[in-house]
């Protein structure tokens, strides 16, 4: 008899870390391998942040803070909701967490009973469906192909939302596919969600990495839909902190107290000296994101143009974040030089990274397949290298 409790069979461990830390195993055993599986800037937080960090030690913020966040880091970002977004929050419908991640997890905790449904476009970022299951609520696939740009359409949406919809998740820019929604987009899916009560979940954590159009998202372009929309971000991405973990979130106010409840028996507040360095990072001038802005559409655009010439690819324009969704149906069915065959995304990735070292994600892992995902937040002459490995591996496919 185990003694593991029965809901851990319901989820598995995130695809794309382990995909990742399979990669790195391997590259540190001496073997030369370009990974393209991690969703994180290459860059390093910019300096002015870390001394920030500095000076909140030496100014003792080393001890507990509110559970959801402290007061001065929460008017910051009240006031960054304001400028940038024209939402206006309540310090009680704010609060922070050990990253972006764990807002979604007390959330979902806080609202999923068992039979609940949760809407999840796919393709989609990993940990969606599986923080649903654990919470006894059913994850609702909608198919979101290349042909409409990887977003829900409104008729869509409207035939699987039913009486047991709690949630419906939209992530723009999006990972894995960097499909950015419109703000007519938004308006058209928010003509269905009103004849509807469920809760909407907007996860804004690429915001500032929209490279294509202004950012918006539900709450923005549906005014009326605020009162039941929870809105996510972080600062994980748009400054490369990732380590640092520090997420947002805002919301109802009854909602973002059961998130707070939840957050004060699990990890309490998140880290003092990075809710300090936070306060920096959302204060100051984002002058630092325009070049590496630039950096990341370069890459980008040589990305698509090699991997588009490649014969059995395919891959369309994101408007933002820093990934390619590549479709890959040119390729299923065809043989590896030791006589495999390549039956799904998985089996491809897998030839990838033993034939030619270049370590991706499968797209099985987001729900829609034949398609696996590249991180371009890597060097441009790291990303030159995959893409001719990516392309000698594919030349040497047969019927």
């Amino acid at each position: 008899m185990t003694y593991l409790a029965s809901r851990l069979s319901v989820i598995k461990p995130s695809p794309t870390l382990a995909a990742l830390d399979v990669a790195k195993k391997r590259k540190a055993s001496g073997e030369d391998i370009i990974i393209l599986a991690a969703g994180e800037p290459d860059f390093d937080t910019p300096a002015h942040i870390k001394v920030a960090a500095n000076n909140a030690m030496d100014k003792g913020w080393t001890r507990y803070t509110a559970v959801d966040g402290m007061p001065a880091l929460k008017k910051v970002i009240q006031t960054k909701f304001s400028q940038d977004n024209a939402l206006e929050y309540d310090l009680s419908e704010i609060m922070v967490s050990a990253g972006g991640k764990q807002v979604i997890f007390n959330a979902l905790m806080a609202t999923c009973n068992l039979g609940d449904e949760v809407i999840v476009p796919a393709p989609y970022w990993v940990s969606y469906p599986d923080i649903a299951k654990l919470f006894g609520a059913t994850p609702i696939y909608v198919e979101c192909d290349d042909t409409q740009g990887f977003k829900l359409m409104p008729d869509e949406l409207a035939k699987h939302l039913t009486p047991q919809t709690k949630w419906v998740i939209l992530g723009s820019p999006g990972n894995p596919t960097g499909a950015v929604y419109t703000r007519n987009e938004l308006v058209a899916l928010g003509e269905v969600l009103k004849k509807h009560s469920c809760l909407i979940l907007s996860d804004d954590i690429y915001e500032y990495l929209t490279y294509e159009g202004d950012f918006c998202n539900i709450a923005m372009a549906c005014p009326e839909l605020k009162n039941r929309t929870l809105v996510v971000n972080g600062l994980s991405k748009s400054y490369a902190m990732t380590g640092w973990r520090i997420g947002y979130g805002a919301g109802p106010k009854d909602l973002i107290q059961a998130m707070t409840m939840i957050q004060s028996q699990s990890t309490s507040n998140a880290c003092s000296v990075a809710q300090g360095a936070a306060i920096e990072a959302l204060t100051q001038p984002r002058e630092f994101l325009e070049g590496w802005k630039a950096s990341f559409m370069a890459r980008r655009e040589h990305c698509l143009m090699a991997l588009n010439n490649i014969h059995g690819l395919e891959c369309v324009r994101p408007s933002g974040a820093f990934y390619l969704y590549v479709k890959c149906a040119g390729v299923i069915g065809k043989k590896t030089p030791s006589g495999s065959v390549i039956a799904t995304d998985q089996d491809f990735t897998t030839y990838l990274l033993d034939a030619q070292g270049v370590a991706v994600v499968p797209g099985g892992a987001f729900g829609l397949s034949p398609y696996f995902r590249i991180s371009y937040a890597t060097s441009l002459e790291e990303l030159v290298k995959a893409c001719e490995r990516i392309s000698k591996a594919v030349g040497a496919l047969v019927p």
